[in-house]
Formats: C-alpha cells, sequence, structure tokens
C-alpha cells in the first residue's frame, strides 16, 4: 500500500459477469486495460458500480485482488466492501480487503451510523473502527448513496483529517458550496477531495479538488481526465457543460447502459449482465440515446483530445 494518490479521474468500477451470473475475470482484465488507456489516475474497485452490496464476501476480495493484479502498478488502487451492519462483520471485511493490495481502504460513511443517528455517534464509531484497523492502512471515505447517502459534516471532515490516516474522499453531495467547506477543512492536510458529480466538477477542481470519481468515467473517462488536467482554461467550460448534460445518461439504466456502451462501442468483451438490473430491461429507445452518446463522446474527443 502507498498514499500517493494522484490528481485526475477514478473510475468508479464496473464487474463483468458471465452468463451463470459468475464474475468473468477476463473481461474485468480488458475492463482495466481499457480504463488506464483512456488515461485515469487510479481505479475505485468494488464500489457500488461494482455492485458490492450483491456480491459475497469471497467475491470482493477475489475482485479486488484481481483488479491489483491487472492493474500491475501501472495506477493505484483503492477498494470499499465493508457492507455488513454489525460492528465486528465490518472490521472483519475491512482487514480482509485490505490484504489483497491495494493502495487504500475506503470506508462507506452510512455504514458508521444509522440514518436516524447523530454526527456525533458517527465520528464516535469512527473513533472505534480506526482503534480496531492497523495504523499502516491508509484510508479514505465514500459517501454512498446506498442504502442511505450520509455526507459527512464539516466537523467530522476536519477530524478525520487531522488524523493524518485518510488520504480520498469521494464526495458525493453534489453542492459547489459544500465542497468548498469540504475543501477549506482539508486544507493542508493529507485528505484530497474527489468529486463524483460532473455538473460542479469544474467549479470544484478552480476551488482545489483533486480530481473526479464518478459513474462517467465508465463512459468517456478521456475526457474526463483533459477537464482534470485543464480546468483553468476558458475552453474547459464548453466541455463541462457537455459533461454535465451527458452525465444525465447515469439516471438512465445504470450499470446496465454502461456496460452496453462498452461492449458495442468500445469492444470490450463485457456482458450486460448486473445482480441489480436484469439485462433485458435496456430498452431500444435507450440503446438509441446510448448510440447518440457515443457519437457525442467521439465528437468531443476529436475536438479537445486529438
Amino acid at each position: 500500500m502507498n498514499n500517493n494518490f494522484p490528481g485526475g479521474v477514478w473510475p468508479v468500477m464496473l464487474t463483468p459477469y458471465n452468463e451463470k451470473q459468475e464474475i468473468d475475470f477476463n473481461a474485468l482484465k480488458e475492463l482495466v486495460d481499457w480504463y488506464i488507456k483512456e488515461g485515469v489516475s487510479g481505479l475505485f474497485a468494488v464500489c457500488q458500480s461494482s455492485e458490492m452490496f450483491n456480491l459475497s464476501l469471497e467475491e470482493r476480495i477475489e475482485l479486488s485482488r484481481s483488479v491489483v493484479k491487472a492493474a500491475a502498478g501501472r495506477v493505484p488502487v483503492i477498494a470499499s466492501g465493508h457492507i455488513s451492519d454489525s460492528f465486528e462483520d465490518q472490521v472483519a471485511e475491512i482487514n480482509e480487503i485490505s490484504k489483497t493490495g491495494i493502495d487504500a481502504m475506503i470506508l462507506i460513511t452510512n455504514r458508521l451510523a444509522r440514518e436516524d443517528e447523530s454526527d456525533e455517534i458517527w465520528l464516535d464509531n469512527c473513533k472505534k473502527l480506526l482503534k480496531e484497523l492497523k495504523t499502516d492502512i491508509p484510508l479514505g471515505f465514500y459517501e454512498c448513496p446506498y442504502p442511505y447517502k450520509r455526507l459527512l459534516s464539516i466537523e467530522n471532515i476536519k477530524w478525520c483529517a487531522e488524523t493524518g490516516r485518510f488520504f480520498f474522499l469521494k464526495d458525493t453531495c453534489c453542492d459547489a458550496e459544500e465542497i468548498r467547506q469540504k475543501l477549506e477543512a482539508i486544507k493542508g492536510s493529507s485528505l484530497k477531495l474527489y468529486n463524483a458529480n460532473s455538473s460542479t466538477l469544474l467549479e470544484s477542481l478552480r476551488d482545489g479538488a483533486t480530481g473526479y470519481s464518478g459513474v462517467m468515467a465508465n463512459f468517456h473517462p478521456s475526457l474526463y481526465a483533459w477537464l482534470c488536467k485543464n480546468y483553468e482554461k476558458v475552453k474547459a467550460e464548453d466541455l463541462s457543460d457537455m459533461l454535465a448534460i451527458t452525465s444525465l445518461i447515469e439516471r438512465q439504466y445504470y450499470p446496465v447502459n454502461a456496460k452496453y456502451y462498452l461492449k458495442t462501442f468500445e469492444n470490450i468483451p463485457i456482458s450486460t449482465f448486473s445482480r441489480v438490473k436484469e439485462a433485458s430491461g435496456l430498452s431500444e429507445t435507450f440503446k438509441k440515446e446510448i448510440a447518440a452518446l457515443n457519437k457525442i463522446s467521439q465528437k468531443l474527443i476529436k475536438q479537445y483530445l486529438d
């Protein structure tokens, strides 16, 4: 493990399945190669896009280990996957996944307190958890929307930053002002913020965010990589507007639509099978919308990357 987390794009990885709904590790390797070819800075394995709540602990461990192996040191790999309600089970999950060679273990914020519990209870549980984990495990946070979205309070994020144990925050608040407050709270610390939201991304990069970690890196990560490197340029604003509009596709039929996009337009040998949605639910209209997205993406790639 290391804590050298570069700025740029960190896709929330998909999990390929075969017709038996088993993880397709051959397709996974090709998917990792594609992400890296597209210019991502790191990989976020075993997250909600990976369907982690529908994977056994053994599958989460093997998925994390396989991504690390496929990346082969070309980019850092982080993973989450402590999905249990029980504190003891979460500790066991974290410790096992941490052994897979990942560069950081990402804690799910909604696992540390129930939806009706206060930020004070959350912080007490966080302190309790840290005592159970080895101090050499780099950590991060993921404001996962499922089963409910728990955003870090400014007070708690400041406390966590001051511990020196946290290095990565996948922020899902989708609010530019709140992101500014979080950036101020972590200023000067080892904790870096990666925005998951396309609409606020450019503004957050200009305010000091380190990069992007969101769904749309499964469609056109190279465009996000360009934006993360060139956010100060005036023409970044036009690209930002296009990325904000095209990101509406994630509300369509995700993650099946992303798998269809990769299979159809990027020639990745990935099926559209999913454990969270029926592949058959991807209608012909949805497919036409994805084809239109591909046309727009290719035009933007020629405009910005060629």
